[in-house]
C-alpha cells in the first residue's frame, strides 16, 4: 500500500463501498448504476479487480 506526502495510507485496489461519492465515481466510470454497483461489492467484495470482473461478467 503507498502513502501519500501527509503519511495517510492509500489503497487504490480496493473500491469504496460506503463512500457515496466513491460508489458513484466507480459507477460512473463503469458505466453502470450505482445499484449495481454496491450488489457487485456485496458479492465479491470490495476488490477492484474481482468488481470489475463481476460487472463485466454480468453485461
Amino acid at each position: 500500500m503507498s502513502s501519500t506526502k501527509g503519511g495517510r495510507a492509500q489503497d487504490r485496489a480496493r473500491v469504496a463501498g460506503g463512500q457515496d461519492h466513491g460508489v458513484r465515481y466507480k459507477a460512473k466510470k463503469e458505466g453502470v448504476t450505482t445499484d449495481a454497483l454496491k450488489g457487485a461489492v456485496k458479492d465479491v467484495g470490495n476488490s477492484r479487480t474481482k468488481v470489475e470482473a463481476d460487472l463485466e461478467k454480468k453485461r
